[in-house]
């Protein structure tokens, strides 16, 4: 970790620098969190003086998840993975003006690690995990973030900055969330590719990553987010 910028921030003053520029969440992790992120990808790795993660999310068009075709749930969640990367890129710009350095990430890929053999890839950063460690939600057995209000129907994106914020609280009530009398997600994968902890990409991809005969990347599968009693958040 880098020296300590003193700087005093008020960390909703830097969540509402994303909100307002259309985030539908915002959260902080301290950097001290990523404590168990793998060698290579903890967010030092990427950039020596982050002491802080800013990580936010946008909702896609939850009746997608439902339409017949899976084209535009495939669609839209690129569009929204650009969204992400351009408010990424905005966000960062207003932090500067404010005297805080920031590096965004790409919300998916380019990939620094694959391994073709078992179609394995690990984006710079977990944002599913980072998601979680900044409050805004709780892994669920199909690997998804939960967040208790848009459900695991969101996307993630982060930027690493060089200050100290105050972190947001984690969420902990992952029963709530993804009870642990429910398998749904599992039972109905039709490549058995999950197993309550961990996706194997080698299974899934075929799915998720299908090419169309026209070479046009579509996911072919979201049965793990559609069948989630809590997809669409905690039900008032």
């Amino acid at each position: 970790m880098s020296k300590t910028n003193n700087i005093k921030h008020n960390h909703e003053d830097i969540k509402n620098i994303f909100l307002n520029l259309g985030a539908d969440l915002c959260g902080i992790a301290p950097v001290e969190r990523f404590k168990n992120a793998p060698e290579g990808f903890h967010p030092t790795d990427i950039y020596e003086k982050c002491n802080s993660v800013i990580v936010f999310a946008k909702k896609l068009p939850p009746e997608t998840l439902f339409a017949k075709s899976t084209i535009p749930y495939s669609y839209f969640s690129d569009k929204i993975g650009e969204a992400l990367d351009f408010l990424s890129i905005e966000a960062s710009y207003k932090l500067e003006k404010k005297g805080i350095k920031a590096v965004p990430v790409p919300s998916n890929s380019p990939y620094d690690y694959y391994d073709q053999t078992r179609l394995h890839g690990q984006a710079l950063l977990s944002m599913r995990h980072a998601g979680h460690l900044a409050g805004l939600g709780v892994l669920g057995k199909n690997t998804l973030l939960i967040n208790k209000i848009h459900g695991n129907i969101i996307l993630i994106s982060a930027v690493l900055v060089d200050v100290v914020l105050e972190g947001d609280p984690i969420y902990s009530y992952k029963e709530e969330l993804c009870p642990a009398s429910c398998n749904l997600c599992l039972d109905v994968c039709p490549q058995k590719a999950l197993d309550g902890t961990t996706v194997v990409q080698a299974l899934c991809r075929p799915l998720s990553t299908y090419k169309t005969g026209n070479n046009s990347i579509v996911k072919k599968c979201n049965l793990c987010r559609r069948v989630c009693p809590s997809n669409l958040g905690l039900k008032s």
